[in-house]
């Protein structure tokens, strides 16, 4: 495909509400901001949910994750992708209990990586058991590369499990992490010149100030697009970001001047491979 998947996080797991009024956290912020994002040209929505009755934290309860994919896949047509990563402090038993929500998609992070002064845990095992659960419940996976040594895994995962369900196999750059891999181009070049070969797609997400940089290198590659608050909250030096679709929209405008207009969710859900869960 010659278009450009742009996928919106809109929430995360590390700012706070108090911080970022305006970051979505309650069902009905996320299902209006699904919708805008949809319209401005999003494909895809990388979820965290927090719990708005216990102060906007991050939460991995099952109903409200049930409620959230429901929500969402009836009021838009984006591909639905659930965080596997929940927040820094969650149990990797806890974690593998998102697939329960039947998303369309979830986050697979392939290795452990410094998150700013805390650990995200990311083990073999634990990377194995989803893998093999998301294959067992046809859940199309989304590799999560926060460093070179994680395409390697990425490798070691396929040529011990096969392909995920689907058949394709999406991964996405995470840059700029304090810890992980830069915000560089040269950087990111350097990851997508070591993807396997079973790779059909990948994207790239820029934290902070490497947000445009490298949203545009991403571009130029070859690659697709994340955006969205859960990785930035500046729109520009001193402007801050009122609602998530500023972040697509701005996306899909560099996007189509480089003839690589926006993808429709049903031509995301053929990139990616995901099953066909709506039923409206």
């Amino acid at each position: 495909m010659s278009g450009t998947l742009i996928t919106v996080a809109p929430t995360g797991a590390e700012t706070a509400k108090a911080d970022v009024p305006q970051l979505p956290t309650t069902l009905e912020e996320l299902v209006e901001t699904a919708q805008r994002c949809e319209a401005a040209g999003a494909g895809l929505i990388h979820v965290h949910v927090r719990d708005s009755d216990a102060g906007h934290v991050p939460t991995l309860d099952p109903v409200r994750l049930r409620d959230t994919v429901q929500a969402l896949r009836e009021a838009t047509d984006l591909v639905v992708q659930l965080s596997t990563g929940g927040s820094v402090h969650d149990p990797l038993e806890k974690r593998l209990t998102v697939l329960d929500a039947e998303p369309d998609s979830c986050s697979l992070t392939c290795g452990t990586v410094n998150f700013g002064d805390d650990v995200f845990l990311n083990p073999y095992g634990f990377m194995s058991d989803l893998y093999v659960q998301a294959q067992e419940r046809e859940v199309v996976p989304e590799f999560e590369l926060f460093d070179l040594g994680h395409v390697a895994a990425l490798r070691r995962l396929i040529d011990t499990h096969g392909l995920p369900f689907g058949g394709k196999v999406h991964v996405d750059f995470v840059t700029n992490v304090p810890g992980g891999m830069p915000g560089t181009v040269e950087a990111l070049v350097a990851g997508v010149q070591m993807l396997p070969a079973e790779v059909t797609s990948w994207s790239a997400t820029g934290i902070g100030r490497a947000h445009l940089p490298i949203a545009a290198a991403a571009l130029a590659l070859g690659g697709h697009l994340r955006v969205g608050m859960e990785d930035n909250v500046m729109y520009a030096r001193g402007q801050q970001v009122q609602h998530n679709a500023e972040l697509v929209e701005r996306a899909a405008g560099l996007a189509t001047t480089l003839q690589r207009p926006p993808l429709s969710t049903d031509e995301a859900r053929e990139l990616l491979g995901v099953k066909e869960r709506r039923t409206r």
